[in-house]
């Protein structure tokens, strides 16, 4: 079977996916940044998780390498800041409120949840290389419902939190999933 890549693009896109930017400092006090939709829980005990960054990123490299990073949950006031990390720029943290995290990276403030890692593992992901973080400390957001930014079919989407649709009793009990 022959994939075009476009048409698996459209289909992946299928899958609703929460948006984050993820961030680490350079040995020389540059900060990076860059928004993925490939953020994904791996494991609590350890606590791992994991993004992946295209090979083509102008920053790949420093990705490929960095001993720190985080990751920054964006809530659903954050549209800009996603597209902001989503473009190439010099300088992608300017005028972006942000904070130090432990390691000097930046969290952006404003996000539903920051997750700082220290580098655990990468993998080859194709025409990605996937990082997983084992995370050293994290905040969540002091909001009383917070709205995730999402992605779907190739834009920003907003969650219905009224919208209920039944999930079955006991369903804290599956760690990752059903």
């Amino acid at each position: 079977m022959t994939i075009d890549p476009r048409e698996f693009r459209n289909a992946l896109g299928l899958f609703p996916t929460g948006v984050a930017v993820v961030s680490t400092v350079t040995a020389d006090g540059e900060r990076i940044g860059a928004t993925v939709s490939s953020f994904n829980s791996v494991s609590l005990d350890p606590p791992l998780i994991l993004f992946s960054i295209a090979r083509s990123a102008k920053a790949f490299d420093i990705w490929a390498n960095a001993p720190y990073y985080a990751v920054s949950i964006l809530s659903e006031a954050q549209s800009e800041t996603s597209n902001r990390f989503a473009r190439p720029a010099t300088d992608k943290w300017e005028g972006v409120a942000n904070v130090a995290g432990a390691n000097g990276v930046p969290l952006v403030r404003g996000a539903s949840a920051c997750f700082e890692c220290e580098s655990f593992a990468r993998h080859d992901g194709g025409d990605h290389q996937i990082l997983i973080g084992r995370v050293t400390s994290y905040t969540v957001a002091d909001m009383a419902t917070p709205r995730p930014l999402l992605f779907y079919r190739g834009r920003y989407r907003q969650l219905e939190p009224d919208l209920g649709i039944d999930t079955p009793q006991g369903v804290d009990y599956y760690l990752h999933g059903w």
